[in-house]
């Protein structure tokens, strides 16, 4: 699952790893505790997998521009501007040396690859492995938008079957609980039913909306092969109309 959110949030440009921590941390309930001992690990199998690479860092940039202009720089035939150049010079590559000695890993900077891209693909599309649909749930449906129609209504059905066994079980366990519940677990149990039963009228209303937008974005398909057939048979028909046999 964390790599499935690295590449989803890679998807939206080049970040830095502690922005992909930051991002993962704030906006993924389930990785609100996300540290860089678990993220790095991630980020550096993807690496070896090439679904990400690192982008070319300042020092780099830094030490290609103080090579350049160690050798563009011409004598000046001065002694003064000489010695400025020569400051110049020792400027830039103690700043190229200061980045890379300080250089960490929070500073390097990650974006996806093509092969990435079709990774992230099919990691969003699958099931969930082990069986953690529940969880990875609210991950899946923030990248939705990667998803085909088709796709988006399968994993809106998938959620949809989890939530509707949570009610029953909750329901079943108000109506003939395992032991005589007091106040309290009874209270506990009934907020479990109310959330449970909130969650299933959110899901089945998003599964309707997907289901009519794929309904109406087939018609439209079938609406323009038939105005795209017609058209060709018209054509034709005014090709050969009038035409003389010799």
């Amino acid at each position: 699952m964390l790599e499935l959110a690295v590449l989803g949030l890679l998807t939206q440009g080049p970040m830095h790893g502690y922005d992909l921590r930051k991002r993962l941390r704030d906006g993924f309930g389930p990785m609100a505790n996300l540290s860089f001992g678990s993220l790095y690990p991630a980020l550096g199998r993807l690496e070896t997998a090439g679904a990400v690479r690192v982008v070319t860092g300042a020092a780099q940039h830094l030490r290609k521009a103080g090579a350049a202009e160690t050798a563009l720089t011409p004598l000046t035939g001065s002694l003064t501007g000489e010695r400025a150049a020569l400051a110049a010079r020792r400027a830039t590559a103690k700043a190229a040396a200061a980045l890379t000695v300080h250089s960490t890993r929070s500073r390097k900077v990650y974006e996806i690859t093509p092969a990435g891209e079709g990774l992230f693909e099919q990691l969003l599309e699958a099931p969930a492995p082990g069986g953690d649909e529940a969880r990875s749930f609210s991950l899946r449906i923030s990248f939705a938008r990667h998803l085909s129609p088709q796709a988006r209504v399968r994993l809106l059905e998938r959620h949809r079957a989890l939530l509707a066994d949570s009610v029953d079980l909750a329901r079943r366990h108000l109506v003939a609980p395992d032991h005589e519940l007091d106040h309290y677990e009874q209270v506990v149990a009934e907020h479990a039913l109310d959330v449970a039963e909130r969650d299933l009228a959110w899901t089945g209303k998003l599964l309707a909306e997907e289901r009519e937008a794929y309904a109406d974005t087939v018609t439209a398909g079938r609406t323009a092969a038939i105005t795209s057939g017609d058209s060709t048979q018209s054509t034709y028909g005014q090709s050969t109309y009038g035409r003389k046999d010799p």
